[in-house]
C-alpha cells in the first residue's frame, strides 16, 4: 500500500530520540541506536538525543521543550510504554498532547500482532502533536522500535508518501493559534 510519488522532492525532517530507562546509557541504548540509523539512512536529521529516567515530570518537561523547538519537527520516545509500575511514558507523553493520534497505537497494534500475536496487547505505543511537533512513543525493544519506523513511521515521514503523509500537514498542525 506504500507509494511514493517521484516527482515530489524528499524532505528531511529533524527528529530527536528520547530512551526512557533507569537502566540505560547512550552506551548500550539499542533501541535508541536502531532509531538512530533508521533516521539516518532515511535521509532525515537527528535533531537531538537523550536518555531520560522513568519519571513522569521530567519526560514531560523535555517533551515540551523538544515541541518549541524549531529546529525539531518530530520527537520519538522509546522505552515506558508497558504496564509495570514505572512505565510512565505514555502518561507523560499525554500530558503535552495537544491532539492524539489514536490510529498510531492501532495501526501499531496491528503491525505488532503480526510478529508477536496477542503480546502486542501489553504496549501503549501512542501518538500526538504539540506545538506543531508530532511526539511518537514507542516501546523499548529494538524489535518494536524496527516494527514501527519500517512499517509505518519511515512512510509517514516521507513527503512524497502517497495517499497521505504527516509531512505535508506540518504547516497546518499550529493553524488555530493564528487565528483571530
Amino acid at each position: 500500500m506504500t507509494r511514493i510519488d517521484e516527482t515530489k522532492d524528499f524532505i528531511p525532517v529533524r527528529i530527536a530520540v528520547m530512551t526512557v530507562s533507569d537502566t540505560r546509557s547512550l552506551d548500550d541504548d539499542r533501541s535508541g541506536d536502531t532509531l538512530v540509523a533508521r533516521i539516518e539512512a532515511a535521509g532525515h536529521k537527528v535533531a537531538d538525543r537523550t536518555i531520560i529516567r522513568d519519571e513522569r515530570d521530567a519526560i514531560a518537561d523535555r517533551l515540551r521543550t523538544w515541541t518549541r523547538d524549531p529546529d525539531i519537527d518530530v520527537i520519538l520516545t522509546t522505552g515506558g510504554t508497558g504496564l509495570t509500575g514505572r512505565d510512565v511514558t505514555v502518561e507523560a507523553h499525554r500530558d503535552v498532547y495537544e491532539k492524539e493520534i489514536e490510529a498510531f497505537g492501532t495501526v501499531f497494534t496491528i503491525v505488532s500482532m503480526q510478529k508477536i500475536g496477542t503480546s502486542a496487547v501489553q504496549s501503549r505505543a501512542t501518538g500526538g502533536v504539540a506545538n506543531g511537533t508530532y511526539l511518537f512513543a514507542l516501546p523499548g525493544s529494538t524489535g518494536a522500535c524496527k516494527d514501527a519506523w519500517d512499517e509505518i513511521l519511515q512512510h509517514q515521514l516521507d513527503y512524497r508518501h502517497a495517499p497521505c503523509n504527516f509531512v505535508e500537514i506540518f504547516p497546518r498542525l499550529d493553524e488555530h493559534k493564528r487565528r483571530k
